[in-house]
């Protein structure tokens, strides 16, 4: 029996960036399904009463110091934006519009939109440059900022956004395996170790 792996995941988390170079290696070795779920990052803190580790300094500091060490572990390029954190609202929507709309296409847009934020350090927050990355990449700005306005798609990614946070859901990235919840990049051996159990 195949295993998924449901991965909630905001492009404004850079741990849940580093999971998302890994993810697809463990899923391949281990035979099983990698499931995206978009969700809202802020949308979960607002009900959670959680925030980023970047709100706190010291904490925010080892933070990065500690996700560079897991970067180079994993052998993935990973540099600090000096814009972070930033508001993933509308990323997120284009995010959750490509999904339903262009399936095909959903793999090279997230590709290009982590990389842009945790590889080139690039201002998301600004509309101008999110569409240069856009146009870089093959995709018409017009046409992802109009998946933005997309009611079905708002709907969607609060949708996944509320049910994350019915499930337990506290930060970004959250995996599931049935019912198990792992939380954070840096429980992937244990994801691995579960999948691999008959």
């Amino acid at each position: 029996m195949t295993k998924t792996v449901e991965f909630y995941f905001d492009l404004g988390s850079p741990a849940t960036y580093l999971a998302y170079t890994q993810l697809p290696r463990i899923c391949a070795e281990t035979n099983s399904q990698l499931t995206y779920i978009p969700m809202l990052l802020g949308g979960v803190f607002k009900a959670t009463g959680n925030a980023s580790p970047a709100m706190i300094p010291a904490k925010g500091r080892y933070m990065f110091q500690d996700l560079d060490r897991y970067a180079k572990r994993y052998g993935v390029a990973l540099n600090f934006n000096r814009h972070f954190p930033i508001n993933t609202l509308l990323l997120m929507r284009a995010v959750t519009g490509i999904q339903l709309r262009q399936p095909e296409r959903f793999q090279a847009f997230v590709d290009c939109l982590f990389t842009a934020l945790w590889v080139e350090g690039k201002n998301l927050s600004d509309p101008a440059t999110v569409a240069a990355v856009l146009n870089e990449h093959g995709f018409a700005p017009d046409g992802v900022l109009a998946l933005t306005n997309d009611e079905t798609v708002k709907a969607a990614l609060k949708d996944n956004t509320e049910t994350a946070i019915k499930r337990g859901v506290f930060g970004a990235p959250t995996l599931f395996i049935g019912n198990q919840m792992f939380f954070g990049q840096d429980r992937l051996d244990f994801v691995e170790e579960a999948l691999r159990q008959v």
